[in-house]
This record gives C-alpha cells, structure tokens and sequence, in this order.
C-alpha cells in the first residue's frame, strides 16, 4: 500500500504519468500470454484506467482488470467493455450534468442535460433488481448524511460480477471541506468499513482503492452474503 501525497500532483506531471502507465500496460499486453488475442484497449486519465473493447468472456475482462489494476499509480479501473456481445448497462446516479460516459444512464434529482431519470437517491433507485452491469457514484456519497441506503441500493441494481465505481473527495484535502453540501467526509479506510459491514447481506469485495491526495476512489465487486471474505493479503493491498 502506497501513502497518499501529502498534496495533488500537478496536471502537468498526471498526464505523464498517465502517458507512462499506457505504455507500460502495452508492454504488458505484448509480453503476458495471458493478454494474448485479447481486443481491450486501455488509455489512462487523471490515474483512471479506462478499458474499452470486446471479449469472449466475463473471466478475460476480470483478468485485464485485476492486472492493470496491480500498476501504481493506477487509481481505479473503469470499463465499458463489451462481454460475449453484451454491451454493459451502466447507471450514473447523482450525475447533475456531467456523465462519465456519454451513454450512461444518467440519474439525479434535477433534470439537466445528461439526466435521463429524475430520482431522489435518498428514496432509493427506481430501477428493477439485477439490471446493471456498472453504478457510478461519483461526488455522490459525501452529499447524503446517510448513504450506506444508497450503497445497498447500488448493490441491488447490479447484477452477479457488476462493479460500484466510488469517487468523492479526500477528509483531508480542502475541497471536502470548502463545499457546504458535503455532509460526510471520506477515505480509503471508508470503504474498508463497506466492505466488511455485518449488518447486512449485501456485500463487497474491493477490487481497488485508492487516494491521489485529494480525491478517494473505490472500485467495489458486488457479492452475496455468503461469498467468502477477501483475504487479509488481499485486503492489506489497500488498508490498515
């Protein structure tokens, strides 16, 4: 596990690290057999890892994930590939106007360009059980005194192997702070609570988590209640 910094690197230097992370995720993609034939294409903004492409099966983009996922400086992987022809079903709930994918299902209270359904998240998500492959929670949770309702709702809307993508500001970064809608703060060790909450059967199994010095993201697997628990190897990779 790396230390966040102590401040944000400058754009500058983000986008050459990014510039390095595609070129050495390509070196991976031409060296382990195991990417071999695969057709994923991965290009990296802001330390984001975006995976776009086709594959047979839902065990190839797994392992594409999980390997581009073990680079540092690598903050989350966020997908819209397309399995066994399946293009994923992606919600993007408390999107205001900006979706992270132009075509994502975009949900929030106040209708704006980019909202395609009107919601109260604090009521739920009216949507049926099992009809995403992919939630966006992003600048969400931080709003919402409570939003551990809002997480099991994004658990309920995934189908099996869907993924929550989390984004929301660092506790210790000013911007947490200088908004005075935010209501929560947040950290990595957060996400290690989800994880392993007690309360209920709508689980998690992190797949990444991470924070840049001012923002933390989460790439959360949904799992049922008696999926085993992530090792305690696995879980160090991104907590205390």
């Amino acid at each position: 596990m790396t230390l966040p910094p102590a401040a944000p690197l400058s754009s500058h230097r983000l986008d050459r690290i990014d510039r390095f992370l595609e070129s050495t995720v390509g070196e991976a993609f031409k060296h382990d057999e195991r990417l071999h034939g695969l057709d994923v294409q991965v290009s990296v903004r802001g330390g984001v890892a975006h995976l776009t492409g086709a594959v047979d099966r839902p065990e190839q983009l797994a392992l594409v994930r999980d390997l581009v996922g073990r680079f540092q400086g690598v903050l989350a992987v966020w997908d819209r590939v397309v399995v066994d022809g399946h293009r994923p079903v992606v919600l993007d709930v408390g999107c205001g106007g900006t979706k992270q994918y132009p075509d994502n299902i975009g949900v929030d209270r106040r209708a704006a360009t980019g909202v395609d359904v009107v919601a109260d998240l604090r009521d739920g998500l009216p949507f049926p059980d099992g009809c995403a492959d992919r939630v966006f929670a992003v600048h969400v949770l931080e709003h919402l005194v409570d939003f551990l309702p809002l997480v099991d709702e994004c658990h309920r809307v995934l189908r099996p192997g869907g993924i929550l993508h989390v984004l929301s500001p660092w506790w210790r970064y000013v911007n947490a702070v200088a908004d005075p809608t935010h209501v929560r703060f947040l950290d990595v060790q957060t996400f290690k609570g989800i994880c392993e909450r007690q309360d209920t059967d709508r689980r998690w199994f992190p797949l990444h988590a991470e924070c840049d010095g001012a923002s933390v993201f989460a790439d959360l697997l949904r799992v049922d209640g008696d999926a085993p628990a992530p090792s305690a190897e696995h879980l160090a990779r991104f907590f205390d």
